[in-house]
């Protein structure tokens, strides 16, 4: 039975990772952050739908702003796979947290690697980078694009993706970093755009609320659905050599998009209800961020089938399910 461990486990792309590796028959460790508020709301799930969650899921507390408590975790754990998936991922947040971002999203990934290499040094390693990393440069973008962060956010990954290179070429580890564009579902959280707006949409269409603030609706991303993204990271740890590679759809889709179709989906126009709020303006903006997903589709013989329209007509379908089942 292999051995994985997960930071970030009770979040979007943890928890779906989680239900992959304990079908693929996986005893599974994740890390969870000390909280006073229940913030395992995706997790817990799972030991009531996943037979082998009794026996072969574990929890443990940490952070990755604690080296030590790392280093005793991995020691202990002795992972065959190691997923980096904990992060302070909020972009916007990041611009007013830059310090704290850099401790977690930048340091954080070395701190893991280094006990990674002194007490696993035969385990596989998987970075979460992201497409912030790529910024300003032109789409679509690919493994070779030029780096060119806009956040704070981007720049701590884009640190935290180049050690993740330099453990692998300098220290022989396996050592992987996965470039995901942006990628969602029902289990994102709500102060991310898509699942605002998708959460919006089914408070307007339940009378709860009548109108929605957003930002720049030009921005362009190219959206796709976590659960089939975290195959793509399994299928990265298995390949038989280390590399980079980038998730993604392939389609850009602008904010304004994205609104229509979810509002669309519901029933209702878009335009009577979102207001523009320019306290949601980004100090700097990646304006256009589409995924060149041929390697992975080469390599890994990977690729994503639900698109972002898909998306937002199930995630608005899931916020609207999940909010008459609180109303009764």
């Amino acid at each position: 039975m292999k051995r994985a461990f997960i930071t970030g486990i009770t979040g979007q792309d943890g928890s779906y990772l989680t239900e992959l590796l304990l079908e693929k028959g996986y005893e599974v460790h994740g890390l969870v952050r000390r909280s006073s508020s229940f913030n395992r709301g995706r997790i817990d799930p799972i030991w009531d739908t996943h037979e082998q969650a009794a026996d072969h899921l574990h929890l443990h507390y940490g952070d990755l702003t604690d080296g030590a408590n790392l280093v005793s975790l991995v020691a202990d754990i002795k992972p065959d796979e190691v997923y980096n998936l904990a992060a302070q991922s909020h972009v916007m947040v990041s611009f007013e947290m830059p310090e704290y971002t850099a401790s977690t999203d930048a340091i954080g990934p070395v701190r893991l690697l280094e006990a990674v290499r002194t007490f696993a040094p035969e385990a596989r390693f998987y970075q979460a980078s992201t497409s912030e990393m790529f910024g300003s440069s032109p789409p679509p973008q690919h493994e070779s694009t030029s780096f060119s962060p806009r956040s704070p956010y981007g720049t701590a990954k884009l640190y935290a993706h180049w050690a993740t290179v330099n453990y692998r070429e300098a220290y022989d580890l396996f050592a992987v970093s996965g470039i995901l564009f942006n990628h969602e579902s029902p289990r994102r959280g709500e102060s991310f755009v898509t699942r605002k707006i998708t959460l919006g949409v089914a408070r307007i269409k339940l009378g709860l609320e009548h109108e929605l603030h957003l930002g720049n609706l030009d921005a362009v991303r190219d959206w796709g659905f976590a659960r089939e993204y975290v195959e793509g990271m399994w299928r990265m740890l298995q390949h038989d050599v280390p590399d980079t590679f980038v998730l993604g759809t392939g389609i850009g889709t602008t904010v304004r998009e994205f609104c229509e179709t979810a509002f669309s989906h519901a029933g209702l126009d878009w335009t009577e209800h979102v207001v523009h709020d320019d306290s949601y303006e980004r100090p700097n903006e990646a304006d256009a961020l589409v995924a060149d997903t041929s390697k992975a589709k080469d390599v890994l013989d990977w690729k994503a089938e639900t698109d972002a329209k898909q998306l937002a007509r199930l995630m608005v379908d899931a916020d609207v399910a999940l909010l008459e089942a609180s109303l009764g």
